[in-house]
């Protein structure tokens, strides 16, 4: 246990800073967008390229992670379905609302993720959240965007729209070209290497300053039901589901640790962005957003505990 809140704390420590850098206006908000894109177009790639083509791919479960991850994330989005008319009637909810529901519920931050598990676990758990990207990032973009156009009215895009936002992904175009230079066996002693070394150290630090920039704590000052329930779904029943699987699976030691971490951590900011594009309950979005952030801060140290223990 002590271990698991010496690998968390650097990480809230930083997302503090965030926070307070914001606040003091030593960073302005408007500034907040462009540091979110450097660390989302151009560090992170750069670390997930780095990690995975000098990672030994053949000795991870990547497989057994894969379905995992896969097959929490359906069964949390089928749950978040087959419950949609109690949710809304309980917590009073709309269709957008629900739909940040949805979202807060099945979505994840890598940024965040990736952070912990390199904390935790070095080299080994950044390759293995970067397996996590592939198996989640494509099924969880496409049923996202699906529950939102059937719940605001909104239009449906085409598959193959979809299928060029997912390939447009930085983190997933990052992946693959990792994966096929694992595969290819290139190495990366270079200058390329060296370039991508220089980029990647920076990634963990300044994508941990933009969630803490985009933490809004005036916004809870009440939380409602809805949020309470949100927090519940993300935190504690999806990390549920995805442990019944691992255990399933077979999943132990680092890969269980970085399963239970991409399935424990709170809800993607992008969601924000998405629900804002396509009618969503935008400011229902946010609050979730930031509540579970610091929710996380209680929960994680308690998963990966158990994790050890098991």
């Amino acid at each position: 246990m002590m271990s698991t809140v010496q690998g968390l704390a650097p990480v809230l420590l930083v997302i503090a800073t965030g926070w307070g850098l914001t606040r003091s206006g030593i960073i302005p908000p408007m500034q907040r967008g462009g540091i979110e894109k450097l660390a989302y177009f151009v560090l992170f790639p750069c670390l997930i390229v780095g990690t995975l083509a000098g990672a030994e791919l053949g000795a991870l479960p990547w497989r057994a992670l894969g379905a995992t991850l896969f097959l929490s994330v359906v069964v949390m989005a089928g749950v978040c379905l087959l419950l949609k008319k109690p949710l809304q009637r309980r917590l009073r909810l709309d269709g957008p609302g629900f739909t940040s529901i949805f979202q807060g519920s099945t979505r994840w931050n890598t940024f965040i993720a990736l952070a912990l598990a390199g904390s935790l676990y070095g080299g080994e758990g950044l390759a293995l959240i970067a397996v996590a990207m592939v198996a989640m990032i494509p099924v969880l973009n496409v049923m996202a965007v699906a529950v939102l156009a059937q719940n605001t009215g909104s239009t449906t895009p085409s598959l193959a729209s979809l299928g060029r936002e997912i390939a447009r992904n930085p983190l997933i175009a990052a992946c693959v070209v990792g994966l096929a230079a694992a595969g290819l066996g290139l190495g990366l002693d270079n200058v390329i290497g060296a370039t991508l070394d220089i980029f990647g150290r920076g990634a963990l630090g300044v994508g941990l300053l933009a969630v803490g920039m985009g933490l809004d704590l005036s916004a809870l000052r009440r939380p409602r039901l809805a949020h309470w329930a949100g927090c519940a779904l993300r935190l504690v029943l999806m990390p549920a589901v995805g442990l019944a699987f691992a255990m399933t699976f077979g999943l132990s030691g680092t890969a269980l640790g970085a399963a239970l971490i991409a399935l424990a951590v709170p809800t993607a900011p992008a969601s924000y962005l998405l629900a804002r594009q396509m009618g969503g309950d935008a400011e229902l979005m946010a609050e979730l957003i930031t509540l579970q952030t610091i929710c996380a801060m209680l929960t994680l140290p308690l998963w990966i505990a158990l994790v050890g223990a098991v």
